[in-house]
């Protein structure tokens, strides 16, 4: 079995502050770090706090390409309560976000899936894997 302390996804964006903004206003995750100008690199670290896992999304001052996968490629959260759900949706709504029909039908029965500035997918599900 790995042994790990820590799970970091990373990935580049031309939005850094969009990124930002819904990442962190619109589905609340907290800031946990960021940088700024670090050999051509900016950046922000953003998670659950007192969790080994969490996103940094990375701009390069020359441009940080980053094309969206398939439809299909998702970042799934999964909520505890409709109450978390609703407040979510309510936030990203604020924000201009709506929500898009998933590829994959399973995740319309109990989630709402959204794009982020990049256009990956982001699913909201309300209840437990399984």
């Amino acid at each position: 079995m790995l042994n790990f302390k820590q799970v970091r996804v990373a990935r580049p964006t031309n939005r850094l502050q969009q990124i930002i903004q819904f990442y962190h206003e619109g589905l609340g995750l907290a800031i946990l770090g960021s940088f700024q100008n670090h050999a051509g690199y900016s950046g922000v670290m953003l998670g659950l706090p007192g969790r080994e896992y969490h996103l940094e999304f990375t701009q390069h001052e020359n441009s940080s390409p980053c094309p969206a996968p398939t439809k299909d490629n998702l970042l799934v959260f999964y909520l505890d309560d409709k109450t978390s759900l609703t407040e979510t949706v309510d936030r990203l709504h604020a924000l201009g976000y709506t929500p898009v029909p998933p590829e994959n039908p399973y995740w319309q029965q109990k989630g709402l899936t959204f794009e982020d500035p990049d256009g990956w997918r982001v699913v909201l599900f309300d209840g437990l894997w399984g």
